[in-house]
């Protein structure tokens, strides 16, 4: 039989409501009686029922974590500091993969709310109707959307400034003095993606001298970026760079590149977006645009214990973290004909 609070009461010669405030660190428990009740607790080994005090309190000390496909390095940096904040705010974390099927998501939520979670943290909502984002701003359940613009007043965001993150990749490359640039990206329902390339685009085309660049669209992952480099090179052979909407479409490009007996950065400059652990790893190391993963899914974990705690004041509060430019090696210098300071990693340009 497992022990309950009554058990630790009747050993402790207190009443059950001085065990509930003693490990719970509530008032009105003199010093000498809390320690008493501890030791006896960690003696019988006993084990408070979070579902039965979440009936009393109204929360369950559990938050969940829908993402898209955590086997992008991406997501995995995102999920340790999701799961940082949500142990140091003393509850679990549950982690559930979309896929970015909107079924499966919505299977996911219901089943989370049904399990009475505090909170939910998610990634994918973009592809959910009109009709399942008023479900959702409707549950109850305070929701952190990442990466996503506020598609609906009920929801917070965390995000990082992707517009201008775009923007520091295409006067990266216009320093170096290439003109015939190329921008792999996915879908233009995808927002985070959108507006990077928003950012590159507004940006090359306000240069001085305005350069058009070339726009692919296609799957954000490695095969994605492989097929849209691929016919790349078909279509313009004299491309010079290539900004990828993120570093494992920017991993394609490399193999596609390295299939075609192209070599980065002398015949191919390539930068991409996120500066995943491995981006410093392959090789040539892939100049990036940085953006706070970890930072990013802490900082949504501590808005969603915010809003947990006081049910009462569920303000929706909006989070853009800072991005910048990492150089490393895929990025060669073309000329130093027009060349720019490029002021976002403080170097100037040079042959």
């Amino acid at each position: 039989m497992a022990v309950t609070i009554k058990d630790v009461a009747r050993e402790s010669g207190v009443n059950i409501s001085t065990v509930s405030r003693a490990l719970n660190h509530g008032y009105g428990v003199n010093e000498q009686t809390r320690e008493r009740v501890v030791a006896v607790a960690a003696r019988l080994d006993y084990r408070p029922n979070r579902v039965a005090r979440g009936l009393v309190t109204g929360r369950t000390h559990s938050l969940a974590l829908v993402l898209s496909d955590i086997r992008n390095p991406f997501f995995a940096e995102l999920a340790r500091g999701a799961e940082d904040a949500a142990r140091a705010g003393n509850c679990d974390l549950v982690l559930c993969n979309s896929d970015l099927d909107p079924d499966k998501q919505m299977q996911y939520v219901r089943s989370l709310l049904e399990k009475r979670v505090d909170g939910i943290l998610m990634n994918s909502v973009a592809v959910l109707s009109r009709e399942q984002q008023a479900r959702l701003a409707a549950c109850g359940v305070p929701i952190v959307l990442l990466n996503r613009s506020a598609l609906n007043r009920a929801f917070s965001t965390v995000c990082a400034d992707n517009e201008t993150g775009g923007a520091l990749a295409a006067k990266y490359l216009l320093g170096l003095g290439h003109r015939k640039i190329a921008h792999l990206t996915g879908p233009r329902e995808h927002g985070n993606l959108s507006d990077r390339t928003r950012g590159f685009i507004s940006t090359l085309q306000s240069a001085k001298d305005p350069v058009q660049p070339i726009v692919l669209r296609g799957k954000f992952n490695f095969s994605g970026g492989c097929e849209l480099t691929k016919q790349l090179l078909d279509e313009h052979p004299d491309v010079t760079a290539i900004f990828a909407g993120n570093d494992v479409m920017a991993f394609g490009a490399v193999r596609a590149a390295l299939d075609r007996g192209l070599r980065i950065p002398e015949d191919l400059s390539l930068i991409g977006f996120d500066n995943i652990e491995f981006a410093s790893v392959i090789h040539p190391p892939l100049t990036t645009i940085h953006q706070p993963m970890y930072e990013m899914g802490h900082a949504a974990i501590e808005i969603l214990l915010r809003l947990a705690r006081d049910k009462n004041k569920q303000v929706p509060e909006h989070r853009t973290l800072g991005v910048e430019l990492i150089e490393r090696q895929s990025c060669r210098q073309l000329s130093c004909i027009n060349s720019i300071a490029v002021n976002s990693c403080n170097r100037p340009a040079s042959c």
